[in-house]
């Protein structure tokens, strides 16, 4: 096999791997519907262009009618590349609608030179989008977070956080309004990098405002990498266990009640267990293949 040949079948190889794990994800957790109208949010890094370009190829392909636009933020951020995003979006066929308000400028005021932005920023952005959804009429408002997002949020939670909480797949926003989506909840960062670059997308670099990027998510981020690079396998079992959990062996009242607990004289399973190392065989429980093959996004 050529260099070419070579470089089209792996090309075609993370293509459908992509779209399988996507198709699944929207599956798994009941994501797109029959007539939905989902507000793809755009920010003009890799994610949110591979979310989009994934989805309109299964949009393509899917049974049922759903409609996709494409949201853009305009933070008011200084030397923001206006034109990138609508000549993209001309080309691709996409109704859109470009959303400019000056968060940046409220971010500068109330945080302190030096201080990093991110938070704020995130929750400006936040509010705005949820407006936006709802003039548009969107019934789900579709984020680019990733496999490696989840895992990274998993363990911010856990160590600067206390709470055993990631981030979901679907869930109700903050104003109790819109259904949030993250399809690519079980594809890699790395296949995005990869697929961004094959795509050739016009990537807008997220360092306009000067600040740098969450410190700690940069730590977790590099303590996951140096894990995986000495114990190959051990992010797939990570988020596997996000999908597997058992409440009855962790320490929460509210999830299970250990002071209804008596003996019944009947066997458990799941029993004092505690201390026992579990090999995972082929009926295991694994999130990324529970999708039928017949399903309307992963024909």
């Amino acid at each position: 096999m050529g260099h070419h040949d070579k470089a089209a079948f792996e090309a075609n190889k993370l293509s459908k791997r992509l779209h399988r794990l996507t198709g699944q994800a929207i599956i798994d957790f009941n994501m797109i519907e029959a007539g939905d109208r989902v507000m793809v949010c755009m920010s003009g890094g890799k994610d949110s262009y591979g979310l989009l370009d994934i989805l309109l190829s299964l949009k393509s392909r899917a049974p049922i009618d759903f409609d996709i636009i494409a949201v853009n933020l305009d933070q008011g951020h200084p030397g923001f590349p206006k034109d990138i995003l609508p000549d993209y979006l001309r080309t691709r066929g996409v109704p859109f609608h470009i959303e400019s308000q000056d968060t940046h400028a409220i971010v500068k005021r109330v945080i302190p030179e030096g201080k990093t932005m991110c938070s704020l920023c995130s929750r400006l952005r936040r509010g705005v989008l949820y407006r936006v959804a709802s003039e548009l009429e969107a019934t789900k408002i579709a984020l680019g977070h990733h496999r490696d997002d989840i895992l990274q949020t998993f363990f911010l939670n856990l160590f600067f956080g206390g709470k055993l909480k990631s981030m979901p797949p679907k869930l109700i926003s903050d104003d109790g309004r819109h259904v949030v989506i993250r399809p690519l909840a079980y594809c890699e960062e790395s296949d995005l990098e990869r697929w961004a670059e094959l795509r050739e997308f016009p990537i807008i670099p997220c360092d306009l405002c000067g600040s740098q990027e969450n410190l700690q998510r940069q730590q977790v981020k590099k303590m996951l990498k140096e894990w995986e690079r000495s114990h190959p396998g051990r992010i797939d079992s990570m988020f596997q266990a996000l999908g597997n959990i058992a409440p009855s062996h962790l320490l929460d009242p509210r999830h299970h009640d250990f002071k209804a607990i008596r003996p019944d004289d009947q066997p458990h399973p799941e029993g004092d267990r505690a201390f026992d190392f579990e090999i995972p065989d082929n009926t295991a429980h694994t999130l990324h293949f529970s999708a039928k093959k017949t399903s309307p996004f992963n024909s």
